[in-house]
């Protein structure tokens, strides 16, 4: 199967008719920078859509609805950041009309969504890609080399201290202080736990013994807290803490690691987390209007940095009645819009939809029906 290709300055496709061009104005713009001059292309949309989800996307998610609601002021969106998990779970019992996910739906939960859905169930639209930071705080250090081998060994607990002879050796230049390694993990059901522990799964098996999972193993010893603000919060507090969030939750606030890939350390970045995603298939056996993404996670291109996430808005492939389809499309037009995408990096460092990928994220909104 072909791979997807990415860019980040790939060019944009124009938006079909009904899409919207959009971006946040005045004060509803989190960056404070100057909005782009854009308008919608369809008509406005009025009504309260909700969604439930990942919290990783925070900063682009305050974006989009500022962006959204600006063009359309009759129009609302509810954004509860409950984790990955609650949000696949509100999709399948009807309680969000959208979900937001840090790991696209397993095939189960497909199926299970077909109630709620209707028979081609409910569709991932990729609309957000960012990488993981390994994040850390230690005095006077901002930056650390780090393998897959060795960030297994810290998150296992079999690493107990900073000047460990196995970061020392990724580190020589660098000065590690006789720290306590107080590791720091998801309480909750995470798409960002999915994506962090699929990267060491596949990159460091004899070490990362335990499967891909949203949930933290509970044989694990360490630190937890509540969604990407709670375990930023907590690795902020503790000296020696380290822990996984998106990149956007921790720049300027924390340390971070390069992971190697092949012979070199790649530094964490919007650029590096794009060049991964490059080499991601598509998810085989999904409907032709779903766009999960199974991403390579021993990758060696150079540049790349594989402790990357790919967020997805999980919408139903039909809706009770027409009001609901016309803002949901409406909603995730504008999200995967250029526009759209050059406000959620402005606010969170993420990588722009390339061309190839917005024209399917695009196509499957199309897609999107009222219930026969």
């Amino acid at each position: 199967m072909k791979a997807l290709r990415f860019g980040r300055n790939a060019a944009i496709a124009v938006i079909s008719a009904g899409a919207l061009a959009l971006t946040a104005c005045g004060s509803d713009n989190p960056t404070g920078a100057a909005p782009a001059s854009t308008t919608a292309s369809g008509p406005q949309v009025t009504g309260t859509l909700t969604g439930i989800g990942a919290s990783s996307t925070g900063a682009a998610m305050d974006a989009w609805k500022a962006g959204f609601s600006s063009a359309n002021t009759g129009a609302t969106v509810q954004y509860s950041p409950d984790g990955s998990g609650a949000g696949r779970k509100a999709i399948i019992d009807g309680s969000a009309q959208f979900a937001g996910s840090d790991a696209y739906l397993k095939d189960e939960e497909v199926v299970s969504s077909q109630a709620q859905c209707g028979p081609e169930g409910a569709l991932n639209i990729p609309v957000y890609i960012s990488p993981i930071a390994v994040a850390f705080n230690l005095p006077d250090i901002k930056e650390l080399n780090l393998d897959a081998v060795t960030v297994a060994k810290i998150f296992r607990g079999e690493i107990a201290t900073w000047n460990d002879p196995a970061i020392a050796a990724l580190n020589p230049n660098a000065t590690l202080p006789d720290l306590a390694v107080t590791p720091v993990n998801r309480s909750d059901d995470s798409g960002t736990t999915t994506n962090f522990t699929e990267y060491l799964a596949a990159a460091a098996p004899e070490v990362w013994t335990d499967k891909a999972a949203g949930i933290w193993p509970a044989t694990l010893q360490g630190e937890n807290a509540k969604g990407t603000s709670g375990v930023v919060k907590t690795v902020t507090d503790t000296p020696g803490a380290v822990t996984y969030a998106d990149d956007s939750a921790v720049s300027g606030k924390l340390g971070t690691a390069q992971i190697k890939v092949g012979s070199e350390f790649v530094k964490i970045s919007a650029e590096a987390a794009a060049k991964a995603v490059e080499a991601g298939k598509p998810v085989e056996g999904r409907s032709a209007n779903d766009v999960a993404i199974k991403l390579d996670r021993t990758t060696t291109v150079p540049g790349a940095y594989p402790v990357v996430l790919v967020s997805y808005h999980v919408v139903c492939s039909s809706y009770a009645d027409q009001k609901t389809v016309d803002l949901v499309k409406a909603f995730e037009n504008y999200v995967v819009s250029e526009a759209g995408q050059k406000t959620a990096a402005d606010a969170a460092k993420s990588a722009p939809l390339s061309k190839n990928l917005q024209d399917k994220a695009i196509a499957a909104i199309a897609s999107v029906k009222v219930k026969a």
